[in-house]
């Protein structure tokens, strides 16, 4: 994206904003709430439409693209708060990510290749997904978005509300599904697992990107260190 703006209304959520994920990288997004993390990722993912600025994936101008049509060019999210059909059962509710018709040609490949990434959720395939616990939960928002076979993933706080371990597995995954091709774009407020896993990382702050760059660098930085790692910029005895 680059110089990308958008309003709600009157409002302008973000002001010329520019960045790239390269296929095949995890990049992370990071910065306080209510600094249009949310609204960034929901930008690339087509729910929500840009006021000025380009959009791209690959060849494909998104900006003019119907939302419908960005999941067939490669794009998923994970939404914030998992936005799972509870009363449904986990293998409905993954079956849902592969309705294209691409996608739905390997949904039994697909859904080995989810029930290998969370063995948690093979006995719970036709349990309810409103029965699952909430690390269970995420396992399965991440797998529907899988499901569609993207080149793209999108993942808005994924590590919300989970307890510190299921993070820690959940954000492995990510990682594994990261090497094995898939291009990754994180929004995250757990700052230094974010930093951690991504190789380059973009801070928004009000709607404007305060600082990118390579994610080691960031997290090294005093500034970054003080504001959202809780660290001193000077070790003290």
């Amino acid at each position: 994206m680059r110089s990308i703006e958008v309003r709600y209304g009157a409002a302008t959520a973000l002001w010329d904003v520019s960045m790239r994920v390269d296929a095949g990288e995890l990049v992370c997004v990071v910065g306080p709430n209510g600094a249009g993390k949310t609204t960034l990722i929901n930008v690339i993912a087509g729910l929500n439409r840009i006021a000025s600025g380009t959009l791209r994936h690959g060849s494909c101008d998104l900006a003019r693209l119907p939302a419908h049509l960005f999941c067939a060019e490669g794009i998923a999210i994970v939404p914030e708060g998992r936005r799972l059909f509870t009363g449904m059962t986990v293998r409905e509710n993954l079956a849902l990510g592969s309705y294209r018709t691409s996608a739905k040609a390997h949904r039994r490949a697909s859904l080995d290749r989810v029930c290998a990434l969370f063995p948690a959720l093979v006995e719970k395939l036709d349990r309810p997904a409103g029965s699952l616990s909430g690390g269970q939960q995420q396992m399965v928002a991440i797998g529907r978005a899988l499901m569609a076979r993207p080149t793209l993933l999108l993942l808005d706080e994924p590590s919300l509300g989970l307890a510190p371990m299921i993070v820690i597995e959940l954000f492995q995954t990510i990682r594994e599904v990261n090497a094995e091709g898939v291009a990754v774009l994180l929004v995250e407020q757990n700052v230094a697992l974010a930093l951690a896993i991504a190789s380059r990382a973009y801070v928004l702050e009000e709607g404007r990107i305060a600082a990118e760059g390579p994610a080691a660098e960031l997290a090294a930085r005093p500034e970054i260190r003080r504001a959202y790692l809780g660290i001193d910029a000077v070790d003290r005895v």
